[in-house]
């Protein structure tokens, strides 16, 4: 009865939208700055989640990094100072969408390029159309023999050994 209550709470919570609250120490900001800080944490990457924003995990750090972008932004901080302040404590690493700058053009051209060179090669194989058959050797010079076997001159040495212990 209490595992299904609760799986009943999770879930409505979870349809609500309701967030993990709100570090102890830290106090709601102005609905604008609140708003500016939602915006930046969903731009920065939780460090133990990994792959979800600290806006939206539920660890105690991704909660902890949320209060310190809600103090950046109360003292009156840009958004790109609080991006550069995570960024000099946890490199680049720590933004979800990473800058198109110096090695990170690979990160967005390349799926483009790729894309490109696949378009490209299937559209030269539609332009040479179908492959002309490949023309048969000799087909009366030697009667046929029948499909899967062949003659005992042209027999795999393996094969022909196999098949005389197999006699025995």
């Amino acid at each position: 009865m209490t595992a299904a209550l609760l799986s009943l709470t999770l879930a409505f919570s979870l349809l609500t939208g309701q967030h993990a609250p709100q570090q102890g120490g830290s106090e709601p900001l102005a609905p604008e700055l609140e708003a500016r800080v939602q915006t930046l944490g969903k731009q920065l990457r939780c460090a133990v989640c990994q792959g979800v924003s600290i806006a939206d995990s539920p660890a105690s750090m991704a909660r902890a990094q949320l209060d310190t972008v809600r103090e950046l932004v109360a003292e009156g901080k840009t958004d790109q100072e609080v991006m550069d302040y995570f960024i000099a404590r946890y490199g680049e690493w720590v933004l979800l969408e990473p800058r198109a700058t110096g090695f990170n053009w690979f990160v967005w051209l390349g799926p483009v390029a790729l894309i490109a060179i696949g378009g490209f090669v299937i559209w030269r194989q539609f332009q040479r159309g179908p492959t002309p058959a490949q023309p048969t050797t000799q087909q009366t010079a030697a009667p046929a023999a029948p499909a899967g076997t062949a003659s005992p001159d042209e027999e795999d040495p393996y094969l022909q050994a196999v098949r005389r212990e197999l006699e025995r």
